[in-house]
């Protein structure tokens, strides 16, 4: 039976690397902070450069007025990550509860006209949209306390990554700079995924997007904003407007474990002459398509035929695990 490891920690949920984390290389420290001096040391070279870059002294000083040392609790959370080895059905168990189909359908009910007009504006299937949200931030409920600046500066300064992070920290700046937020409302998880899509600060500066157009990027409080968002994301990864992500099949013996997988990409008209059949019954409704067949737990586990649009969700990040929860979330709650 396949397995899969995930870390989990803060804002962010099981299974989940953050958006800019999917598209980012890790790179790790060239220094360590005893190299580089004191944090106060530290925030200074950060203040300088900042401001060299074109940055504001005055929101730059109010930016890092709000870290004064490492954050202990950042510093924690990514040095002793719980890491935990899940089958797909583990995970799927843990991220689809009927809790949170339940409060799902609750905060769709709520918002449709709202996601209706931003899919239409979009061309992303507005499930997709809502599996996301429910993923990221369990419906806007849950983005995360820590003050990304905050957050960023101790990780460029004393973590494992602190290139990466660094870079992070001065597009968080640039962002505050725009004036779309404040620097204390400008919330997330220990590691800066910000908001509630959970994007970190060089995914915001691609993807953010208001709606409707034209104002502030505000993709903490005005769910508009969150909701465009995400589905900006999803169309700029070539998202394909009326095509389905992908469904539960069944699947015959006699197909060989070697013609499944991701990558192993066929019409559906072939599948069908293979013995491959929706799971709900009945004849393939997009057999012009072309798709793959993903078993996550090996043979006797569930199977799924997915589409183009399965990997556009992997673009936002890159698990079959977490694709296939945003698909099916969104469509129970969608």
């Amino acid at each position: 039976m396949l397995r899969r490891r995930f870390l989990v920690g803060g804002a962010v949920s099981a299974a989940a690397v953050t958006p800019a984390f999917a598209k980012s290389k890790v790179t790790h420290a060239s220094s360590s902070a005893a190299e580089q001096g004191s944090y106060a040391a530290f925030l200074a070279g950060v203040r300088r450069e900042a401001i060299s870059k074109g940055l504001s002294a005055s929101v730059v000083d109010d930016a890092l007025a709000l870290t004064s040392e490492p954050n202990a609790k950042v510093l924690k959370a990514d040095r002793h990550q719980p890491e935990f080895t899940l089958t797909w059905a583990q995970y799927k168990a843990r991220v689809i509860t009927d809790k949170k189909i339940s409060d799902g359908q609750a905060a769709v009910n709520k918002r449709e006209a709202l996601l209706g007009k931003v899919s239409q504006l979009y061309g992303v299937d507005r499930g997709v949209i809502a599996g996301i949200w429910g993923l990221e931030s369990a419906y806007g409920t849950k983005m995360g306390t820590f003050h990304v600046v905050d957050a960023l500066a101790t990780l460029a300064y004393d973590g494992r990554r602190a290139a990466f992070f660094r870079t992070e920290l001065f597009k968080a700046l640039a962002i505050l700079g725009q004036g779309d937020i404040t620097p204390a409302g400008m919330l997330g998880s220990y590691a800066g995924a910000m908001g509630q899509p959970q994007f970190m600060p060089s995914a915001y500066e691609q993807y953010a997007a208001s709606f409707p157009a034209g104002g502030r990027r505000d993709i903490w409080n005005n769910e508009g904003d969150v909701f465009a968002s995400i589905a900006n994301y999803l169309a700029k990864c070539h998202w394909i407007a009326g095509q389905p992500w992908g469904e539960a099949v069944d699947v015959p013996d006699s197909i060989d474990q070697g013609q499944i997988g991701r990558t192993i990409v066929r019409p559906v008209s072939y599948w069908a002459t293979q013995g491959v059949r929706p799971q709900v019954g009945g004849d393939f409704t997009h057999m012009g398509l072309s798709g793959a067949i993903i078993r996550p737990d090996g043979v006797g586990g569930e199977a799924y035929m997915v589409y183009h649009n399965f990997n556009v969700i992997r673009r936002y990040n890159p698990s079959d695990f977490y694709a296939l929860g945003v698909g099916l979330l969104g469509s129970a709650v969608a």
